[in-house]
């Protein structure tokens, strides 16, 4: 394969991966506490693309070498609901998944048949004690700015608030949950956030950047495939040429 069909094929693939993650982004746009995605991009030297003479590179190609969340704070809107919380600041509500703890800023939570505190994809927020906070939920509930909860004036349990050294190494698990793979970097009391009641954080993404991101990335692709239609006349000329010579 040529240089150049091998260039604009590298280039089609790192395209298809970053209008995967603005198509996520744009679909999540309106959800709470979602966390926009970008790309970063790396260059790659095979080894048929080095020079043979001095191993140098000869030539590279672009990929997506990961993908980074973007943690900044969305814009905290008013809801009404005293079971919405939106966190200013820097931090995480801790909720008990299907198969350990995860963290989210989605602060839509909602009374549990049982009466506990729960995200409404039904995960159970953990109090600063790591326990569930039952409620009463025919009752008006108050939550505090340092999370604790008070219905009847006396307090009910505190919704724990916790953060991490590097967020870069928490991992997506779908919506606006994540998980923390790595021992080395574990939960610990938020001290500078604030929980706010009756309010929810809305997405990070700029959706005007992002719906322009996303135009500008299929005319790259768009332009990617002429580039290899144009490597494959070429070759067909090539051959066509050197075929007419030898007869």
């Amino acid at each position: 394969m040529d240089p150049l069909t091998v260039a604009a094929a590298s280039g089609l693939r790192s395209r298809m991966e970053s209008l995967d993650l603005l198509a996520n982004n744009l679909a999540n746009a309106a959800t709470s506490g979602y966390k926009g995605d970008s790309e970063f991009y790396g260059l790659y030297t095979s080894a048929e693309g080095r020079d043979p003479m001095t191993g140098a590179a000869s030539f590279s190609l672009p990929v997506v070498e990961r993908q980074w969340t973007d943690f900044s704070q969305g814009t905290l809107l008013p809801t009404g609901s005293q079971l919405d919380v939106a966190i200013s600041g820097r931090g995480f509500l801790a909720v008990n998944g299907p198969s350990g703890h995860l963290y989210t800023r989605n602060g839509n939570l909602q009374a549990s048949p049982s009466g506990l505190l729960a995200t409404a994809d039904g995960y159970t927020v953990r109090g600063t004690d790591g326990s569930p906070i039952q409620v009463t939920p025919s009752k008006p509930v108050e939550i505090m700015p340092d999370g604790t909860v008070r219905q009847d004036g006396q307090a009910v349990g505190q919704i724990g608030i916790v953060d991490f050294k590097n967020t870069a190494l928490l991992k997506k698990m779908g919506g606006t949950y994540f998980q923390n793979p790595d021992s080395k970097n574990p939960a610990v009391a938020a001290t500078a956030a604030t929980l706010q009641q009756g309010k929810l954080e809305s997405s990070n993404v700029p959706v005007a950047e992002a719906a322009m991101r996303l135009v500008g990335t299929m005319r790259q692709f768009e332009m990617l495939q002429k580039a290899i239609g144009i490597s494959a006349e070429m070759n067909r000329k090539t051959t066509d040429e050197v075929a007419r010579v030898g007869s």
